[in-house]
């Protein structure tokens, strides 16, 4: 179910997701047949707000990172709409895609393997400006010094290579790059989790910085729950391609609702050892069930605590159960 929106926030709603599936073929025999689908997004809605972060946790394979590459078209979605303002980006192709790819950009997880290592920084960072004809060559040289400047890297470093820079300065690359077409929105796939700790709170600061310069707006993909609450203004929980729950960030974490958002935050640890030795951490028995071939009802039943009847037999709707707090559980019908 879509979120509702009013005609108060529907100005301020710089992306909404509708019914986004992202389902890909599974093959079989010599002529290939299809003989049925991963399930990596199977119906998603949310909206994200002009200038916010909105955060999207869940376990590996849960289909977040799929999530983040279809909203930008890098995979063409199975089903469902994607709005960009007024725009439905699953409708465009060609130079009409392009254009509005310059308003979009990602920062992807792994700065070892998304930087070129036969390129400059140089080149890796100035390559948006050549591919979307903007500027002049003096222009874009001195663009990409300023880039490096605003990320905290000698802008002399224009000629070296990937190799002769620590994971934290890759990274850092990689957001100058991201920023060079001047986006509105930049999709965060697991940005610092390839990281040393001593530097993710480096980058997250930069983040940060550059949201408030620049009025940018996040999706900011992540499986640790600490760190999204930290950049968050509202968090989205995952679990096998479907969005269970969707509330303020302070909201999630004190008043969960959905039973698997329960069970995340009890391994959050906390640092007060008073209240650590208190509670009771809750262990999920069984594994996740394979996006080929879901369960019948709620993706969650085989492994939910509290799971009813009704669970295995109907998928529960995700609906608003009052100030903006959604959760697709039967629990609170």
């Amino acid at each position: 179910m879509n979120e509702p929106t009013t005609m108060s926030n529907r100005q301020d709603i710089l992306l909404r997701v509708e019914g986004l599936k992202m389902w890909f073929p599974i093959t079989s025999g010599l002529f290939q047949r299809t003989v049925g689908h991963i399930k990596a997004v199977d119906g998603v809605d949310f909206h994200v707000f002009h200038g916010e972060t909105l955060g999207l946790v869940g376990e590996s394979g849960c289909g977040k990172s799929t999530t983040g590459r279809a909203i930008l078209q890098l995979n063409r979605p199975t089903e469902g709409h994607i709005y960009f303002g007024d725009v439905d980006l699953t409708t465009m192709k060609g130079d009409d895609l392009r254009k509005q790819r310059r308003r979009m950009q990602m920062i992807f997880q792994d700065p070892y393997a998304s930087l070129n290592p036969r390129m400059t920084v140089g080149a890796i960072v100035g390559e948006p400006l050549e591919v979307h004809g903007i500027g002049s060559k003096q222009e874009n040289r001195e663009r990409v010094q300023e880039l490096l400047r605003i990320v905290g890297l000698n802008p002399y470093f224009v000629n070296r290579y990937p190799h002769e820079f620590s994971g934290g300065q890759r990274q850092r690359i990689g957001v100058a790059r991201a920023l060079a077409v001047n986006p509105e929105f930049i999709v965060l796939d697991e940005p610092i989790s390839a990281l040393d700790v001593s530097i993710q709170a480096q980058v997250i600061n930069l983040l940060e910085d550059l949201q408030s310069e620049f009025g940018l707006t996040y999706l900011f993909i992540a499986h640790d729950l600490s760190v999204v609450r930290h950049i968050s203004d509202r968090i989205a929980v995952m679990y096998l391609g479907k969005i269970v729950e969707l509330t303020d960030r302070n909201e999630l974490y004190a008043h969960p609702l959905h039973p698997y958002t329960v069970a995340l935050l009890s391994a959050v640890p906390i640092p007060d050892p008073v209240i650590e030795e208190k509670r009771r951490r809750i262990i999920l028995e069984g594994d996740v069930p394979s996006p080929a071939n879901p369960p019948k009802g709620c993706n969650f039943s085989t492994r939910c605590p509290r799971v009813m009847d009704i669970c295995r037999e109907k998928d529960p709707e995700f609906k608003d159960h009052g100030n903006g707090h959604f959760v697709a559980c039967y629990l609170y019908d």
